[in-house]
């Protein structure tokens, strides 16, 4: 089975921080990928910015460099690799000053008619500046499209300064606030789990559901972010964004049509219905940790304070385990467990919805104990569905049953490569196609969810605490989940 590719019309794509790491390890592979796959069209061009001084051959060096570092040189055939260096071009501009704009405008006179974007891969400190100086520069028309990426904020105050700040020289039309995890495959498939069977829309609710668990496991530690991590935490890094999203699509109502105004109602109605956590209930709804030296796959890493260096001592939570709910008729009283961490035992991103015990077994005690059906959706590695149901096992001597999973394997069903979110979502920016991207609205309630547990915390005063690298984190997070009576699901990667 192959993908179907409907190419796009040309189109001119401006990266500020062309020469950083996110465009190095994701924007140019992306972007690659789709132009070997012949969905880019002459005459597309990809604009490279930042304050190096660089030229276009050089630039063009750097982009080749990186491509064989995070590009399978399977896929770097000579001819497609050429192609697309192609279409590189490159401008030395000060974001907050004047210089190099007007080369900037020059340069895209030349495709006047084409969709143009300008991808913000920079600190968000510099988004207010940058957009200002393309409304200055004359460089803003109807076919305009600016992505911003994360983080959007580190607070509700600050986010709205930035939606400010952007919004005041662009229709929201026009602005892509970017979470790679809408673009990952499995979390589109929800959509399609829920509302193109009928299979599971009738049991999605409190009444059959125990409780959902959503993990972002990461074996990783903080490496050289170890500076911006230490202002973040994980809470702003993951759970504000990413998971909240995740919790969004699992929650939210059926749309009525798939657009993006209609989708994007549904998951701001699901932020304004979560129950807050401040000061009264922070201690038993949540849990932080801190890393420690330890060994993950069989390697010894250093903790948290270690990679900091320099004797540094921090209270920045790299884990974070809470418990939610959301106050709608579909799920009241329905708990959902929410973490993620870093230097975890697994690389592993996935859904989990539990649904309730049989209400009666007639099979008597000879059969065993029977566990409540599971739907396990993996977003990463080995993306896919699982459904666990209860089977007789084989042989004579009377029904003795077992737990198995129904497998759905994206891999093995499809036997296609799976693109990469970013991909999807960059081919949807130069569609004008908003559904996966986040709107003003949405972030900013999700702040206010969130900044409470982050002032909470403040004041309680109380460290992380610690966990061994290898670990799934601290006891408490452990307790946090099983003084309910619930475990949470670990599964081999």
């Amino acid at each position: 089975m192959t993908s179907r590719i409907v190419a796009v019309d040309p189109f001119d794509l401006v990266v500020f921080g062309g020469t950083g790491d996110l465009a190095h390890r994701k924007l140019f592979p992306a972007l690659f990928r789709r132009d070997h796959d012949g969905q880019l069209t002459d005459p597309t061009r990809i604009i490279g910015v930042s304050r190096k001084e660089l030229d276009r051959d050089a630039f063009r060096a750097e982009v080749r460099e990186a491509l064989t570092i995070f590009v399978p040189k399977s896929e770097l055939e000579d001819a497609a690799l050429e192609r697309f260096l192609d279409r590189l071009d490159y401008v030395t501009i000060d974001a907050v000053g004047d210089a190099g704009w007007d080369d900037l405008k020059t340069l895209l006179a030349e495709g006047l008619d084409r969709v143009r974007a300008f991808y913000l891969a920079t600190s968000p400190e510099l988004f207010d500046a940058i957009a200002h100086n393309l409304k200055k520069h004359d460089l803003i028309s109807g076919r305009t499209r600016v992505v911003l990426e994360k983080p959007l904020g580190k607070d509700l105050a600050s986010a709205q300064e930035i939606n400010a700040a952007v919004g005041d020289v662009l229709d929201e039309s026009q602005i892509y606030r970017i979470d790679h995890y809408l673009g990952k495959e499995t979390v589109q498939n929800l959509l399609a789990l829920r509302f193109a069977n009928v299979l599971f829309e009738p049991v999605w609710d409190s009444a059959h559901v125990d409780h959902v668990q959503i993990t972002v496991a990461e074996k990783i530690g903080v490496g050289s972010r170890g500076g911006y991590y230490d202002t973040s935490g994980a809470l702003r890094d993951m759970v504000q964004n990413h998971i909240l999203q995740l919790l969004c699509l699992v929650a939210m109502e059926p749309p009525g049509e798939l657009n993006a105004d209609s989708l994007r109602d549904e998951k701001l109605k699901v932020l304004r219905a979560l129950k807050p956590i401040d000061d009264a209930t922070v201690r038993t709804l949540t849990v932080r940790g801190q890393y420690r030296s330890g060994a993950v796959d069989g390697q010894s890493v250093p903790g948290y304070l270690e990679e900091l260096g320099d004797g540094a001592e921090s209270a920045t939570e790299t884990y974070v385990a809470l418990k939610a709910e959301v106050r709608t008729w579909r799920w009241a009283g329905v708990p959902f467990y929410l973490r993620t961490g870093k230097r975890l035992p697994s690389q592993v991103s996935e859904i989990v919805i539990q649904f309730r015990e049989t209400p009666l077994s007639i099979f008597g005690a000879a059969g065993g104990f029977l566990a409540p059906n599971r739907l396990v959706i993996r977003l990463q590695p080995d993306e896919g569905v699982k459904l666990y149901l209860m089977i007789k096992d084989p042989g004579p001597g009377g029904l003795r049953f077992r737990e198995v999973p129904l497998n759905l394997s994206f891999a093995d069903t499809f036997k296609v490569r799976n693109p990469d979110a970013y991909e999807r979502l960059l081919m949807d920016v130069i569609r004008g196609n908003q559904t996966l991207f986040m709107r003003r609205d949405e972030v900013e309630a999700a702040w206010v969810w969130a900044d409470p547990i982050l002032e909470a915390w403040s004041r309680l005063g109380q460290p992380p605490a610690a966990y061994t690298a290898g670990t799934w984190g601290p006891s408490a997070a452990v307790a946090l989940i099983e003084r309910d009576g619930r475990t949470w699901h670990e599964e081999a990667s």
